[in-house]
């Protein structure tokens, strides 16, 4: 998954598409089948942004309880991917629609219940995730500063409002608040009003969290009109060297 957009490392397509050719061209020429998607990140790929708030989504997703379209997309298509990179099939859509069932069954969720026991995580924790998952003290919604359609976001800066929570390091000795972050963030194409819930912030201290709602604000952008792209924007692939 090579990401592209304002909130990726690689900001520019053509520079997304240069670094998933090599990546893909490197490994099958070392003999290990690969495949690279080049995926749009200028915006936020779920509806959290942060820790627990993005562990929260993984279970409701997990759970079937709710499903984000775009991130559906890029699960269910990566998934995919490695079913045929892995050899278990070479047909694309017979590898979308065992994702898809391995979500659908609570397969895929059993299996992420196994992994997290298995790094030494806890046995129950999808059972009982609030046992675990830390909660903010401070949950305030961020309102729409004015009517019309979310058109732009600016993903980075959004990353960046959950660093000054604490939710990222600055240097590699910091500590990490797994509690704060962004929940109920609307996409792209949103119609709202002004004072109309864009989005929560999680935080430690109120001023914490206005200081977050003014980053968010001045993150996200309003017009009239947004013209949707697709989340998936290029498929690599590549020969195998034997």
């Amino acid at each position: 998954d090579v990401k592209t957009g304002n909130g990726a490392f690689a900001d520019t397509f053509q520079m997304a598409d240069e670094l998933a050719r090599s990546i893909v061209d490197v490994a099958n020429g070392a003999g290990v089948r690969t495949h690279a998607l080049i995926t749009d990140m200028n915006q936020v790929l779920g509806h959290t942004a942060g820790n627990a708030v993005e562990i929260r989504e993984t279970l409701a997703y997990l759970e079937n309880r709710y499903i984000c379209p775009r991130l559906h997309e890029v699960t269910l298509s990566l998934a995919a991917e490695m079913l045929v990179a892995g050899g278990l099939t070479e047909d694309l859509d017979d590898a979308r629609t065992r994702a898809e069932t391995a979500l659908t069954s609570g397969q895929a969720r059993d299996v992420f219940a196994r992994m997290v026991s298995a790094l030494g995580g806890p046995n129950d924790f999808c059972e009982k995730p609030e046992d675990y998952l830390e909660s903010a003290p401070v949950v305030m919604d961020i309102p729409a500063p004015a009517d019309g359609v979310l058109t732009r976001m600016q993903t980075r800066d959004i990353g960046l409002a959950v660093v000054a929570l604490g939710g990222g390091r600055t240097r590699p000795q910091d500590s990490i608040d797994h509690a704060v972050g962004f929940d109920r963030i609307r996409p792209l194409g949103s119609r709202v009003s002004a004072g109309e819930t864009i989005a929560r912030v999680h935080a430690r201290t109120e001023d914490d969290a206005r200081r977050a709602i003014e980053a968010y604000q001045n993150a996200i952008e309003l017009g009239d009109h947004y013209d949707a792209s697709p989340v998936i924007l290029k498929r690599l692939t590549g020969e195998v060297s034997k």
